[in-house]
């Protein structure tokens, strides 16, 4: 493996530009062109949901998007990870496990000045290929293998402490 090339700090979408380039050049280019998924179902309405965060991973200087992460609060202390996605040239570098790791501090962060709850729960719907990357976080298989837009999916959960 070579040395993980230089990149900006994982950091929250702040302008439609930045919104672009997370679900236009880097979730259309893995979800759509790369894994086949219909286009029609990849930009959905959490991503303009108040309670959704998105994390882009640029390389720098060029600030080439290269990764993307989507969080979403659907309660009080209860978050979704979804759209985790890395261009394929860039997957050898783990910047997939810093995405989540980036999400993870936003839902505590959120969760302790929105709950006085003392875990988070997040869920995420996994591609069967990619159980095992959740499961280094601790996340763990909840309930049946499910199909979810053609592709079978594992529905993962992870409580994160907050007190």
């Amino acid at each position: 493996m070579t040395d993980q090339p230089s990149h900006e700090i994982v950091r929250v979408v702040e302008s439609d530009k930045e919104l672009q380039q997370c679900c236009i050049q880097v979730r259309i280019d893995v979800f759509v062109h790369e894994q086949g998924f219909p286009l029609d179902v990849e930009i959905d309405a959490y991503d303009l949901n108040p309670g959704t965060i998105h994390f882009l991973l640029r390389l720098t200087p060029s600030q080439k998007p290269i990764g993307v992460i989507r969080g979403t609060r659907l309660s009080e202390a209860y978050y979704k990870l979804s759209r985790l996605a890395v261009l394929k040239d860039y997957r050898q570098f783990k910047f997939g496990r810093e995405l989540v790791e980036a999400l993870h501090d936003w839902v505590k962060l959120d969760a302790l000045e929105k709950s006085t709850a003392n875990a988070a729960k997040v869920v995420c719907h996994s591609q069967l290929p990619v159980k095992g990357f959740y499961a280094k976080f601790g996340y763990i298989p909840e309930g049946a293998e499910f199909d979810e837009d053609g592709d079978p999916h594992q529905k993962m959960v992870l409580e994160i402490p907050l007190r």
